[in-house]
């Protein structure tokens, strides 16, 4: 039996009040519960997002890598793969996989001599070894993922969603390729945001672009911080010891523009995209960041420009000593007291007349303990 399909007039007022509108989809959508917080030795995270209207155009993820995947059965994949690439394909018989499907093309194609199968099929073979090595440090590893969509509202949710979506898909790619996030995942995403040329010749009479500041990057149980910031404001490291921000010389920090601004020159689609500037090169792992926190009690501050625009030395001087107060607490207690400082500076922007300074805020804490 066809199962009844109700018209919008008979779907009951109980019925209607529980569906969400899409600010309250995008917002249930882009904020990830406590359940996702992962669980790394020696390590705290807790992150919280307040917009500055229903739904906001700030994003942040966390990326429990042990609960979002089954590390256990990718790494028995992997072994199993290595097994089988290193297996000649019996005669007449259908290729079982891409290494069998690369083999015959290979045999067809001018050049080939004996031997080269073997020595391609290792090849293969050792990259899935690989994979299962890299597969096992995602057990002493957490990912952090920070975005900011220009402006606010439900437009600039619908970038940060767009965001969301583009990096998970491209993750699952990494992981079966590489067993690990590479710097590709962080260009494709920027390549994404890109404005292709026909789109900028369609929206330019209304000035419209997505752009969005991102940063992504990787916590170690060892207090090691790894990672590559889009345009974003820089992170800020308090050191327990001083009670105070370590002044992190710039050289130290990534200087990429915001997503989609800036497209490397060698990439192949190159000339498909608008570019505000150029890059010579793709980004590579020689580019990545790195931060460690070296001492128990050492916290990494993540944040987006409703809470600090990474510039005011007046206000990272405010934000360091309601730190130092409360460097004790947990990375919960933290994080909740410097959006509470931020909810209320918005209300004296309010009072003063400058509602329109109000932004999207969003405060990420990592503590080593």
């Amino acid at each position: 039996m066809q199962p009844q399909i109700k018209t919008a007039e008979e779907v009951r007022p109980t019925e209607a009040s529980s569906l969400l509108n899409i600010d309250e989809y995008l917002r249930k959508r882009l904020m990830p519960s406590d359940e996702a917080i992962p669980h790394i030795p020696e390590i705290q995270m807790y992150g919280n997002t307040i917009p500055a209207e229903t739904v906001g155009g700030d994003l942040f993820e966390y990326v429990s890598f042990q609960q979002r995947y089954d590390i256990d059965a990718r790494i028995r994949q992997a072994h199993r793969l290595s097994q089988v690439f290193v297996e000649p394909l019996a005669a007449g018989a259908a290729p079982r996989n891409f290494v069998d499907d690369q083999v015959q093309w290979l045999k067809a194609a001018p050049g080939y001599r004996p031997g080269l199968e073997k020595e391609y099929r290792f090849a293969r073979s050792s990259e899935q070894m690989r994979v299962a090595e890299e597969l096992r440090a995602l057990y002493s590893t957490a990912g952090v993922l920070i975005v900011d969509a220009q402006g606010h509202g439900i437009i600039s949710a619908k970038i940060a969603s767009t965001v969301h979506d583009a990096f998970h898909a491209l993750m699952l790619a990494e992981l079966d390729r590489y067993g690990r996030a590479t710097p590709m995942l962080l260009e494709n995403i920027n390549l994404r945001l890109a404005q292709s040329v026909s789109a900028r010749n369609a929206l330019e009479k209304e000035g419209a672009r997505e752009i969005a500041t991102m940063i992504y990057g990787e916590i170690h149980s060892n207090g090691r911080f790894r990672f590559a910031n889009f345009g974003h404001p820089p992170p800020l490291v308090f050191s327990a010891e001083s009670c105070g921000f370590k002044n992190i010389q710039d050289r130290q920090m990534a200087h990429f523009l915001a997503l989609g601004l800036e497209i490397p020159e060698d990439h192949p689609d190159r000339m498909k995209y608008y570019s505000l500037a150029l890059r010579k090169t793709e980004l590579d792992s020689s580019e990545m960041e790195e931060i460690t926190l070296m001492s128990p009690g050492d916290i990494l501050f993540l944040y987006t420009d409703g809470v600090y625009d990474g510039t005011d030395q007046d206000e990272r001087k405010i934000l360091e000593a309601i730190v130092c107060e409360h460097s004790r607490k947990s990375a919960r207690e933290i994080c909740n007291v410097l959006l509470d400082y931020a909810v209320k500076r918005d209300g004296r922007l309010r009072q003063s007349g400058d509602s329109d300074l109000i932004d999207d805020k969003t405060v990420f804490i990592v503590k080593r303990t």
